[in-house]
């Protein structure tokens, strides 16, 4: 069964419309506290498209995943509790669960090395809408926290937007050909990663 392919054949039309930028945007929001398709789905074709503008729609898309970073930071802090039985059905629990008891002992403490787990969390498969809630549980210090993430999620979006300016058409072509593959195999992951923290 085909999934991420046909998504990102629709993503390369929607790269084409004038308006795609609000798109990317709006993709980078809500997918930093809650949806889970990943904004390069975005990002890799409106470069293609638009080679030049390629530091535009890396940085577009990492300020509005600050953004909604925060969202997700507040609904951690004050939602928290009352969404546990939604967030258990979508999977999210035993990696918010791991995270905070990861986070808690240094958020407060060392906050500082909390900024580097986030760093980190950029090139692992641990969602961005799950740092963000985890950070906010625990009250991670907003310096860190702000740091932190647009480090970790800056490098993607940079690292991929610049790829395909480099590589044109060959990097893209690339991209297009593996997207099934890779999109399963993150899936993959991060279920053997649920199920790891589920049984623990």
């Amino acid at each position: 069964m085909q999934l991420f392919r046909p998504m990102y054949e629709k993503a390369l039309e929607w790269a084409g419309k004038p308006r795609a930028d609000v798109g990317l945007a709006l993709l980078s929001f809500v997918e930093a506290f809650i949806f889970p398709i990943a904004p390069e789905i975005m990002l890799a074709p409106m470069t293609l498209a638009r080679p030049r503008k390629w530091w535009w729609f890396a940085s577009l898309s990492l300020f509005f995943s600050l953004l909604g970073s925060l969202v997700g930071y507040a609904l951690g802090h004050y939602a928290f509790d009352a969404l546990k039985p939604l967030l258990a059905q979508l999977g999210w629990l035993p990696h918010l669960e791991s995270l905070v008891h990861t986070l808690g002992a240094d958020a407060q403490a060392h906050p500082w090395k909390a900024f580097w787990l986030l760093v980190a969390a950029g090139f692992v498969p641990i969602p961005m809408k799950v740092a963000s809630w985890a950070c906010g549980i625990v009250g991670m210090p907003m310096l860190p926290f702000l740091a932190g993430i647009a480090i970790g999620r800056g490098k993607r979006v940079l690292l991929v937007a610049g790829a395909i300016r480099l590589g044109g058409e060959r990097a893209e072509t690339a991209l297009h050909k593996h997207i099934e593959t890779a999109g399963w195999v993150i899936v993959a992951i991060v279920a053997a990663l649920v199920l790891y923290f589920w049984m623990r």
